[in-house]
């Protein structure tokens, strides 16, 4: 549910770049006997593509560069290199011809199996061709032509784990008989696939990401690429608001938000600045944290830095950890039940369940009890449902980027409306709230799911941005 990545989106980004790896994995064989290769793609991808750097992501991806890992601030050479010599190394080692004007087609049709799909064609020397559908499920997550048809069907991973869960009130039931809290419960299921030392590892390495697109959203001034010329917020913001001249760095820069006396009024300004800044360094192609997904990626860093400069100074790694178990299981919920993707649920499917999977998080760390955690995170979707997703220009910026400061607001507050119900007060249960989010996304005209062609994407000129 947390996975590292570059942005702008997570599937219409991360999705294709992952999509084109995996067909480069399945050529391995015959990868030498590849004259060319062209990708198609279909619905939402192509509608808001351009936008999203669907086109970018996938030519990264068949390179087979590491989203990880891979140089951001490298992009925009090797993407103009391409276009200019019109060659590509496709896996990172057969070079081939390559026109990305002309190789990569954007279809306005939609295929019945998923808003985001995808194909890959490959040309052989022999003259035979290949191709293959890939489908971006939100959040990153992909699936081939095979397993589109078994997504969120049970499987032995799930019976395999010591506690299955497929909704809330599993998860509580399994609460409520080993008397622990949600994090205690999905760290024994995480033991299932790895040791200790690796999940600290791989947490703390999420944490890392987080804290670095903060800090880099908040000393990063200038225009956001893409032709709106939005103006970044975040650093004059953080420059109000840490009221220090002395120079630190990244790892000082919590102790040193922690010295500052904020004031009531500027609560409220730090948790925003922290979501811009995050959201801004995603919107530039910078690396971010799926949250579940790159548009909703400033909730969940800004709530948790929140709660670790505001709330509770003694935070440590094990607050960390403890946020992220119990962010990362309501947003498997959601995707298990409903959907994590904009284009199939609109933005209540992004920013929804980031403010969802925030508030759930922090009402642990404050103490909550697993009955309220789950009521955390039902008050803060019930409060997003129907949310349009409407990207002026098929940009992740107006309005997704203001989205992520609300979302995360809207999560602070419904942690501290349920830890001031009783346990078992919740008149709507989060499952039930998730049913009702799956049905509004089907209800909800096409228009408003990621295509640019409803809501402020018309209503709002790019000029007037």
């Amino acid at each position: 549910m947390l996975k590292i990545g570059v942005g702008p989106s997570s599937s219409h980004t991360l999705g294709p770049w992952k999509a084109a790896q995996a067909w480069n994995a399945s050529l391995a064989e015959n990868l030498t006997q590849v004259k060319r290769v062209r990708v198609e793609l279909f619905g939402s991808l192509s509608l808001t593509g351009k936008g999203h750097a669907t086109d970018i992501a996938v030519i990264l991806g068949l390179l087979d560069a590491d989203p990880v890992s891979f140089d951001t601030n490298s992009i925009n050479e090797t993407i103009e290199i391409i276009r200019t010599f019109k060659r590509l190394a496709l896996s990172g080692s057969h070079n081939i011809d390559f026109d990305p004007d002309k190789d990569i087609r954007f279809n306005n049709s939609f295929r019945a199996e998923h808003a985001n799909a995808m194909s890959f064609k490959a040309f052989f020397l022999n003259g035979e061709t290949s191709e293959s559908f890939y489908y971006s499920l939100g959040g990153g997550f992909i699936a081939d032509q095979t397993q589109i048809n078994q997504e969120n069907k049970d499987d032995d991973t799930l019976r395999a784990l010591k506690y299955p869960i497929n909704n809330a009130g599993e998860l509580l039931k399994h609460c409520k008989l080993e008397n622990c809290s949600i994090s205690d419960l999905v760290g024994e299921n995480e033991l299932n696939w790895r040791d200790k030392e690796i999940i600290d590892r791989d947490i703390d390495a999420i944490w890392k990401v987080m804290l670095q697109a903060m800090f880099d959203g908040c000393h990063t001034q200038g225009i956001l690429p893409g032709g709106l010329e939005v103006k970044r917020r975040a650093f004059k913001t953080h420059q109000k608001l840490i009221k220090t001249t002395e120079e630190y760095t990244l790892d000082s820069w919590i102790p040193t938000i922690r010295s500052t006396e904020v004031k009531f009024r500027e609560i409220l300004k730090w948790v925003s600045c922290f979501a811009l800044s995050v959201n801004e360094v995603n919107a530039s192609l910078g690396r971010v944290v799926t949250a579940p997904t790159n548009g909703s990626a400033g909730v969940i860093p800004a709530v948790l830095m929140y709660y670790m400069v505001i709330e509770n100074h003694q935070a440590n790694f094990e607050h960390i950890k403890r946020f992220l178990f119990v962010a990362g299981e309501i947003g498997c919920i959601f995707k298990k039940n409903a959907t994590i993707s904009a284009a199939m649920g609109g933005c209540q499917a992004e920013i929804g369940v980031s403010s969802a999977m925030a508030a759930a998080g922090l009402c642990e760390l404050l103490g909550g009890s697993p009955e309220q955690v789950t009521s955390a995170a039902e008050i803060a979707m019930e409060h997003h449902l129907g949310m349009t997703c409407d990207p002026i220009g098929g940009l992740v910026q107006v309005p997704c980027i203001e989205r992520n400061s609300m979302g995360a607001i809207k999560a602070i507050h419904a942690a501290e409306i349920a830890l001031e119900n009783d346990e078992n007060q919740a008149r709507v249960s989060l499952d039930e709230v998730i049913s009702t989010m799956w049905k509004t996304a089907q209800d909800m005209h096409t228009n408003y799911k990621e295509t640019a062609k409803g809501g402020l994407a018309i209503a709002v000129s790019q000029a007037d941005c």
